[in-house]
């Protein structure tokens, strides 16, 4: 916690080739926190990124100061899982943001969230698109059904309690994040469902704020064959092991 017990949020912003959204998602986030009055750090994970994402994360910490911005890279590609873990031993909040870098997930949801979990005291604030105003922009047809797809099979076999399993844009309570970290065993898209499967299992109360998912405004999207693949895979391992 900040001094005076007021709460700290620690955003982590895993990067790999991001250097056109970076800027423009940090000035976001810090003219969000600003605007709304909350005490905040960013933490940016880069995995060495070849199109120089660490160089303009660096020129970032001069801007902002190096108590907003702080920088963690790692040598490779390691995985979202590991980038967390990595980012949340540097973090100083008591509550911690996981969010995309690439815009797809505006920080102006950010109070949201905030609000949500002071009025519950919730352990975790998920963002959906798949509630209230929420939604999706900029994805095809094929895109739109895989995902509707794979959270209408994940919810008939998992019940987690949810309505958004897949989605990368939620608070935690930093303790929460930690015990969860050390129980999830998924690497990917599943990443982001396990944890919410795991959540119902210890316990922890979820709250839910509707958002809209922008596809991503520079460079390619992630999502391959492969990823769908590996999704179908630990879907059924998660099945049958929770």
């Amino acid at each position: 916690m900040a001094a005076g017990g007021a709460d700290k949020f620690s955003v982590l912003l895993p990067t790999y080739n991001e250097r056109e959204n970076l800027p423009l998602v940090v000035w976001l986030l810090a003219r969000t926190f600003r605007e709304s009055g909350n005490n905040f750090e960013i933490i940016i994970i880069d995995d060495g990124s070849p199109d120089g994402t660490q160089e303009i994360a660096e020129q970032l910490q001069k801007i902002y100061g190096s108590d907003k911005i702080l920088l963690r890279p790692r040598a490779r590609k390691l995985g979202l899982g590991t980038a967390y873990i990595h980012g949340m031993k540097h973090a100083t909040g008591n509550f911690i943001v996981i969010m995309d870098a690439d815009l797809s997930h505006h920080p102006k949801f950010i109070p949201e969230f905030i609000r949500k979990q002071k009025e519950g005291n919730y352990d975790i604030v998920s963002g959906t698109r798949y509630k209230g105003n929420g939604g999706v922009y900029g994805w095809d047809l094929k895109r739109k059904l895989i995902s509707r797809g794979a959270n209408f099979i994940t919810q008939v076999l998992l019940r987690p309690g949810a309505s958004d399993l897949t989605g990368s844009f939620r608070l935690y309570r930093k303790e929460v994040l930690q015990k969860l970290m050390e129980k999830c065993v998924s690497k990917g898209y599943v990443f982001q469902m396990e944890m919410i499967v795991r959540a119902r299992q210890l316990g922890y109360s979820i709250g839910e704020v509707p958002i809209s998912f922008v596809d991503r405004v520079y460079g390619e999207s992630k999502l391959g064959g492969n990823e769908i693949v590996s999704f179908l895979k630990g879907l059924l391992t998660l099945f049958a092991t929770t």
